[in-house]
């Protein structure tokens, strides 16, 4: 372990101004994507939506690293270049996700448990080999009658803490990403008890596992209302409550925090992201780590047909540049509208 290296890694993918394009869509979540364009999900359909993106001029100025799934990082264009080639061409640190997805734990099957810690050490040494130099796993934590249990934060965290670890020892830089999902009728209240509960619980798992916090990222959820809740949570108080949750669970070592969308809308996203840049300075940086709300336009301005993907970079680019405004707090809703 380098930990110097991980620590520079980390701090770079937290540029100010920076943040992460989340493209590590597992193919059956890609399947359910391409399926709102009414198109079949092949290898040559995802590879040539994410070749678009990844191709897009200037996307180096508001994106430091991209997440990329297992078969993407392998994937070469028809031209023989590797993927991962083109991000790192523009100076954009390839990531790789490695979990085995969330399964419903066996005695509480309302809720689940993250796998893929068997054969984790070797293929982080292929990944890291490969040209990854981060890592992404994600456990997810729901609210409901009677969750979340203390046995299931309890395990997600343990699992978080190893895959951390083991991630280290390879010199990846673990992104680790306990979500508390916006599932549900809970009011912001309760999502912001569950998130800190959570997120302390993580962080003594890594304590315990001698987890190097400087060469590590946190990618939280934001403390918002369930989203069938009656009462939604304004910009302001999302911010409050999800400044106040951080400052009650993670240690200032940790360079920066990359919020997930965690089903916002593109713009929701973009305007909780300022509201929490706006209220001041903190010992992290508080940046981005967005799949569908950096995707979402650019994928139905593609539509499958790759005559679009000038359109599709197009508003990539744009949703990029309004995600690195709100990261510095500089976001106003005026900017969306067409110059």
């Amino acid at each position: 372990m380098n930990e110097e290296s991980l620590a520079a890694t980390a701090c770079a993918i937290v540029t100010p101004g920076k943040g992460i394009l989340a493209a590590d869509e597992s193919n059956p979540t890609m399947a359910k994507r391409l399926a709102q364009i009414g198109q079949e999900s092949t290898a040559t359909k995802r590879r040539d939506f994410r070749q678009a993106l990844f191709e897009t001029a200037g996307l180096e100025q508001y994106i430091a690293g991209v997440i990329l799934f297992e078969e993407t990082l392998e994937q070469v264009t028809e031209d023989g270049r590797r993927l991962s080639g083109i991000l790192e061409s523009k100076g954009i640190i390839p990531g790789i996700k490695v979990d085995k997805g969330a399964h419903p734990m066996e005695h509480s099957p309302a809720e689940k448990l993250t796998k893929g810690l068997d054969g984790l050490a070797a293929r982080c040494v292929n990944y890291r080999a490969s040209g990854a130099r981060f890592a992404k796993w994600r456990a997810v934590i729901a609210i409901g009658d009677g969750i979340p249990t203390d046995d299931c934060i309890q395990a997600n965290a343990g699992a978080l803490a190893r895959y951390a670890r083991i991630c280290q020892e390879a010199n990846l830089v673990p992104i680790v990403e306990p979500e508390v999902l916006m599932d549900g009728a809970h009011s912001i209240e309760t999502c912001y008890d569950v998130s800190v509960r959570t997120f302390r619980i993580v962080f003594d798992a890594l304590k315990r596992e001698g987890v190097g916090l400087r060469g590590m990222l946190l990618k939280p959820n934001m403390v918002v209302s369930g989203k069938d809740c009656a009462e939604q949570a304004d910009a302001e108080t999302v911010a409050a409550l999800t400044l106040k949750c951080l400052k009650a669970s993670v240690p200032a070592e940790v360079p920066g925090m990359v919020f997930l969308s965690g089903g916002q809308s593109e713009l929701e996203a973009t305007r909780n992201l300022n509201a929490i840049n706006s209220q001041g300075t903190y010992p992290w940086a508080l940046s981005f780590s967005f799949g569908r709300a950096l995707q979402h336009s650019a994928l139905h301005a593609w539509n499958g047909d790759n005559g679009n993907i000038a359109a599709a970079q197009a508003a990539l680019l744009h949703r990029a540049a309004m995600s690195s405004k709100a990261s510095l707090g500089r976001y106003s809703p005026e900017m969306e509208k067409p110059a």
